[in-house]
């Protein structure tokens, strides 16, 4: 079985990289734009698929699973809230972001987009948001590498640390060589396999379970099928509830994410992502609770939870299906690091390396410029992954999805919806953010009980608000408004 599986995941693996290479020969004259945004040519299926799949990494199959194995009926409000903020985020961010950043001087990158949305000449945000974007996609994209080091090392035997080595090394290929294109194509694969894998494995166990298969648990703590954690509303249920939902804020500002509505190549195909990307993205959240509920009866207990998913299509499958379904873990951690890695390779090399190291570079340059910032950021993902100190593959989205909700979604939405709002409004936004998040996460996370996201969201928002009110706007970001606004209507 072991071997079985081996090959299926080599397979797998050479099929990623094929698609890497097909890219890389198509667009290797098609300059900056192209590798970092696929020359605004995404089609609408592609970009719904890509843009889910780059936001459920490993942890929709192994994270999640396991936080409601553990925990119970509890944990869900996760699943509402994220939910709830990928259909408001396709709802209100995907249409308007598109249209400002193509008349806000067809900005490639969020940095970029931010800049020229206020027709400013500073580069301290575009700075600001380059730093943040390589230091925690450095950590989101650990979970990734440590999912995949998890899956080899339980199911093949190989040393952890080994298989994350070469797990990185898969997915630096196919990001070096075909960027955006495909980034979003290979996604769109690992999208599906992620769908099937998660709505098969608590179907087929159920049927199990019916006909006597399952494995009675004894570690069930209290409440565990109540989605009140205390069984009654007090502050221990309201806290997770608010915790939950404002794990929803995240999308509005999750770079990796929202730079595929940026790619779309029309309103028309936008529409159209909308409604394939907010069923795609409900089904995934949905299975992935219906995974831990139907493991806790089929496996009983288990010594790491993060494996519920693996121990059960393994019990359920023959070697080949356990194999490719298993695929989907490695599909759901490389899509998303991928995704991560381009995003902080282009805004280093558009947003810092272009306008402040080398102002004449040329569009070559700039893309060996992305390519060298993905292996960078990928050694030290992989540091981080292989540090047993570093938390489990949960905790590393939880801090990382925090800080990037809280910092980018207040200044997204504002830019959007607000007229007046200010470049000043925008810098003290992302900082505010930033800052009330990390703080809050290191002082205050473990005696409220709140997730660091929310307040840092409010305070964001609170700023933006209160430094652009203080300072003025320009005549010409007041008109660039308008035209965004107007663009596809």
């Amino acid at each position: 079985m072991h071997n079985t599986e081996l090959i299926v995941f080599i397979i797998y693996f050479i099929f990623m990289i094929a698609i890497g290479l097909f890219f890389f020969l198509k667009n290797r004259s098609g300059g900056e734009k192209a590798y970092f945004l696929g020359n605004r040519q995404v089609n609408g299926l592609i970009a719904a698929l890509s843009a889910g799949a780059s936001d459920m990494s490993s942890w929709v199959l192994m994270g999640l699973p396991a936080s409601v194995f553990v925990a119970g009926l509890g944990k869900v409000w996760i699943a509402v809230g994220l939910a709830i903020g990928t259909v408001l985020s396709w709802i209100f961010v995907a249409p308007r972001l598109r249209s400002f950043s193509i008349v806000a001087n067809d900005s490639i990158t969020l940095p970029q987009y931010l800049t020229n949305r206020f027709l400013s000449k500073s580069k301290v945000l575009q700075v600001i948001c380059a730093i943040l974007f390589i230091v925690v996609y450095a950590i989101y994209a650990a979970s990734s590498i440590k999912a995949c080091g998890t899956l080899f090392n339980t199911v093949i035997g190989i040393d952890a640390k080994v298989a994350m080595y070469i797990a990185a090394a898969i997915i630096i290929v196919y990001t070096f060589l075909g960027g955006f294109s495909a980034v979003c194509w290979t996604d769109f694969f690992q999208g599906l396999l992620m769908l099937i894998a998660l709505m098969l494995a608590p179907i087929v166990g159920a049927f199990v379970i019916k006909n006597g298969g399952g494995t009675a648990a004894t570690d069930i703590v209290e409440n565990f099928w109540n989605p009140l954690p205390s069984g009654r509303l007090d502050w221990k249920s309201i806290s997770s509830i608010i915790t939950g939902l404002g794990w929803g804020l995240g999308y509005f500002g999750m770079p990796h994410i929202i730079i595929r509505f940026m790619a779309i190549k029309s309103p028309a195909a936008l529409r159209r992502s909308r409604v394939i990307g907010s069923i795609w993205t409900c089904l995934i959240l949905a299975f992935s609770v219906a995974v831990a509920l139907v493991g806790k009866k089929l496996v009983g207990d288990l010594d790491d939870s993060s494996v519920v998913f693996i121990t059960m299509v393994r019990k359920l499958f023959p070697a080949v299906v356990s194999g490719i379904l298993l695929s989907a873990i490695l599909a759901a951690s490389m899509s998303t690091a991928d995704s991560q890695l381009l995003a902080s390779a282009s805004a280093f090399a558009s947003d810092v390396y272009r306008p402040i190291i080398h102002k004449n570079a040329s569009n070559k340059e700039m893309m060996w410029v992305g390519r060298i910032i993905v292996i960078l950021v990928s050694i030290a993902a992989l540091l981080i992954a292989a540090n047993p100190n570093s938390g489990t593959i949960m905790s590393l989205v939880e801090n990382a999805w925090g800080l990037f909700g809280a910092a980018f979604g207040p200044v997204i939405l504002l830019s959007l919806y607000w007229k007046r709002f200010t470049f000043v409004g925008a810098v003290a936004s992302i900082l505010v953010g930033a800052i009330v998040d990390a703080l809050w996460l290191i002082f205050l996370a473990g005696s409220t009980g709140v997730y660091e996201i929310v307040p840092g969201f409010i305070c964001g928002l609170l700023a933006g608000y209160i430094f652009s009110k203080c300072t003025k706007v320009s005549p010409e970001a007041l008109e660039l408004y308008d035209k965004g606004v107007a663009y596809d209507e």
